[in-house]
């Protein structure tokens, strides 16, 4: 029975959480908590003795634990959630900025790239208007090379579901110019992309001095002609 009304409660979430209560917000955050008791009798029980989801939050551990059906462990889960709440207030935003605007995301790629000790590829699921939704990372034990297959850049695109791909990935030494290599990865990610219906809206390469965009290079039009590896195609190993 318990296992239904959370379902039900969750769908409620997805569908707008506009709609919610107060103990039933307060009911939802103690799933996790407390896998297989009722929670919303413990978060009217909470309200009751609190009088607010703010009073709650201030609350310590000995007072939470005096509340029926809060436990040692669920009260600590409790002032760490509310403790990310307050210390959220204080913290600058660190939102990645829109992969359509160059200046900013280079920043963030140079903040993320430079330095590192191996090469790596980062994968940008965007939204159609360049909002990151999420990132990737792959490396390899080689230290001056990186293997992406098209089988985890298909599990890539069904994990997050992009509008469109950013790819980045650093130069340990030298410059930021691509080298064949990278031209034929490139020209092989515009397939894999291609191939799934997603764009490719740029190649980012970070060296520790400057950096590339195949975009803003017009770069993409110029390796559409490399031979590409027969066997280097969704659905093929």
């Amino acid at each position: 029975m318990h296992e239904g009304h959370r379902k039900r409660m969750i769908e409620r979430l997805e569908n707008g959480e506009a709609g919610l209560s107060d103990h039933e917000i307060l009911e939802l955050l103690l799933f996790n908590a407390i896998p297989r008791k009722n929670t919303n009798e413990i978060a009217h029980a909470l309200l009751n003795k609190f009088g607010s989801i703010s009073a709650i939050s201030r609350a310590d551990l000995e007072s939470l634990k005096a509340v029926e059906g809060i436990g040692e462990g669920t009260a600590a889960y409790l002032r760490c959630v509310f403790l990310l709440m307050e210390r959220m207030k204080f913290e600058p935003e660190k939102d990645f900025p829109s992969a359509k605007n160059f200046r900013a995301f280079s920043v963030l790629l140079a903040e993320r790239l430079r330095g590192l000790s191996r090469e790596c590829v980062e994968l940008y699921a965007t939204d159609t208007q360049g909002n990151i939704l999420s990132v990737e990372t792959y490396t390899t034990n080689e230290k001056d090379r990186v293997r992406l297959s098209p089988q985890e850049i298909s599990k890539f695109f069904a994990k997050y579901n992009p509008k469109a791909l950013v790819i980045a990935h650093n130069h340990l030494i030298n410059n930021s110019l691509p080298s064949e290599s990278d031209d034929l990865f490139t020209r092989q990610m515009q397939v894999v992309c291609a191939f799934h219906g997603i764009p490719l809206y740029d190649h980012i390469i970070v060296s520790p001095t400057d950096m590339y965009s195949y975009y803003t290079q017009m770069r993409f039009d110029r390796i559409r002609t490399i031979p590409l590896d027969p066997l280097f195609f969704p659905g093929k190993s």
